[in-house]
């Protein structure tokens, strides 16, 4: 393992949180894809409002992937974020690319930030177990943005 950035946290921890990291890593650049997959084909009523707030939600999952990544470098790991990685490793279902209506967008993007948030929260869990509160505290930041976005484009969806 390369060097790392912290005192306290045993090779063995660290290497099981860089390894964690690096799985949710996967899944937050999948999103983030998928996020601009949904900005360049959108269309229907309410176009622009999404679209707009697409651009802002991958700005924030880009903000997510460079800390876990980071957290990742700072541990000793390696951060493995590149398309060929994500594209292998995540954990996310396919998003469909032929979308194009913005109900369909909204249903298909809601799901997989749900499934991202909980899987969050179960990284959250497994760091606080293993010791590493700062790697739980980043997993929190995460989850908290990551529910809020879920919300954002689930609140265009239908009315209900």
């Amino acid at each position: 393992m390369p060097e790392a950035f912290v005192e306290g946290l045993d090779a063995q921890v660290r290497t099981k949180m860089a390894t964690l990291l690096n799985a949710r890593l996967a899944d937050a650049v999948d999103l983030t894809l998928a996020v601009k997959q949904a900005h360049w084909n959108v269309k229907g009523p309410g176009f622009i409002g999404f679209h707009e707030l697409l651009d802002e939600v991958a700005d924030r999952l880009r903000e997510h992937v460079d800390l876990m990544a980071e957290r990742a470098v700072i541990l000793g790991g390696h951060a493995r974020g590149t398309l060929n990685v994500a594209a292998k490793e995540t954990t996310l279902e396919a998003y469909p690319v032929e979308l194009q209506d913005l109900q369909g967008h909204v249903d298909a993007l809601k799901a997989r930030f749900m499934d991202l948030g909980e899987k969050i929260r179960k990284a959250m869990d497994e760091a606080g177990e293993a010791g590493d509160e700062d790697t739980a505290d980043l997993f929190t930041e995460v989850s908290r943005a990551i529910d809020k976005d879920a919300w954002f484009i689930g609140a265009h969806g239908a009315q209900t």
